[in-house]
């Protein structure tokens, strides 16, 4: 038992040595620089034209973000119920619904009742509050659409 301790602990260590021994100052000074990239290894660039052609405007600016949330607990609570990221993704790709429907006002309305579900809406929201909701996605995220 001590045998495979020791054999696990000399592995670690020597994979660590390998990584850090790898690395220099002088490799980090000659290499070229590279766009940013996200985790899908796209560039910034590149995934802001993806989302553009999606229909789906970019991520709201922080007081966009803040009046939306505000906005939403406004109408109920339980549209954001706790889940500020969901609410706004959601709302980003409510405001798709206004390239896909161009002019299709009870589409528009349809397919936010069905995305904005909660526990104690699982099968989405009435007309009423889908329409108020899309207004405020369109206020606060989407204003050019």
């Amino acid at each position: 038992m001590r045998t495979r301790t020791a054999t696990a602990t000399a592995a670690a260590v020597l994979g660590v040595l390998a990584v850090t021994g790898c690395s220099s100052t002088d490799d980090k000074a000659t290499a070229k620089p590279t766009p940013s990239t996200t985790q899908s290894g796209l560039t910034d660039e590149q995934r802001a034209q993806a989302r553009e052609a999606a229909g789906l405007p970019p991520t709201p600016q922080a007081a966009d973000w803040k009046a939306y949330i505000k906005a939403l607990d406004a109408l109920d609570p339980d549209i954001v119920h706790g889940k500020e990221d969901k609410a706004v993704s959601r709302g980003i790709d409510t405001c798709s619904a206004y390239k896909r429907y161009p002019g299709d006002s009870a589409q528009q309305v349809k397919v936010t009742r069905m995305r904005f579900t909660s526990p104690t809406h699982p099968e989405g929201r009435d007309a009423t509050t889908a329409q108020k909701i899309l207004d405020v996605a369109h206020k606060h995220i989407c204003p050019t659409y």
